[in-house]
């Protein structure tokens, strides 16, 4: 994902003509190369054996990382039964939570989504097999697609201690299945603080359906939840407010 612009800007004054110059050059190039990479596939997985019990509870969060949260997050804003999807920062402590240092790499965060969701549409369960299918791909370890470090890396960060069950038992029965090329390096994470991110992140897929990494990276992602879960598919975004 592109850092921010104006650290380029800034050496402007001090390179003049030359500086725009280098800068439109990077800019070009990036424009060109975030998009680049290999095109995450969704994988057809099966249901989850082991899923959380029934719940009266009409409200439950779920907290998940997987590569850039734009992407997760316009995943699970398509999904019956989620009623927001923030996109934030896990794993790190609060003074960093913010793109710049996180997107440094050394922070301890995770770009993360938390999930709000009716338990009665949707499991926790359910939530994980489209995690694991199509919002990323479980089996690269520390990147997604052309975006590479520790805060793009695959984690679960239970919020309860049935969640925890739930999800060890699951990465252990997708290993047992096969179905993917790799195992599974998605790690189980204590750190469930989440924080969310900066306003600009938030809706971003559905912000910018035309922009380059979007296009190349997210969108398809859409369309293989669409394709390999139609019943839990919605068309309308449930898009975060007042952001």
């Amino acid at each position: 994902m592109m850092k921010n612009a104006n650290r380029l800007a800034a050496f402007l004054p001090w390179y003049g003509i030359w500086g725009a110059v280098l800068v439109a050059a990077v800019l070009c190039f990036r424009a060109l190369a975030w998009p680049l990479g290999d095109t995450e596939t969704a994988v057809a997985i099966p249901a989850p054996a082991q899923d959380e019990a029934p719940s009266a509870a009409r409200t439950e969060t779920a907290l998940f990382a997987g590569g850039c949260f734009w992407g997760v997050q316009g995943v699970f804003q398509h999904v019956k039964g989620v009623t927001n999807a923030v996109s934030g920062y896990a794993g790190g402590a609060a003074q960093t939570a913010n793109y710049d240092s996180v997107s440094d790499g050394n922070t301890g965060h995770a770009e993360a989504v938390q999930v709000t969701f009716d338990p009665e549409q949707i499991s926790y369960g359910q939530l994980l097999q489209i995690y694991f299918s199509v919002a990323h791909n479980p089996t690269e370890l520390n990147r997604q697609g052309p975006d590479s470090g520790t805060q793009y890396r695959s984690a679960i960060f239970p919020l309860t201690a049935s969640q925890q069950q739930v999800a060890k038992a699951y990465i252990a029965q997708l290993n047992d299945s096969k179905r993917f090329a790799k195992p599974l390096v998605t790690s189980i994470e204590e750190n469930g603080h989440f924080y969310p991110a900066e306003s600009y992140h938030q809706n971003y897929l559905t912000n910018h359906p035309e922009q380059p990494y979007i296009v190349v990276n997210d969108l398809p992602k859409i369309k293989q939840l669409q394709q390999l879960f139609p019943t839990q598919y919605r068309t309308d975004a449930v898009l975060v407010a007042d952001h």
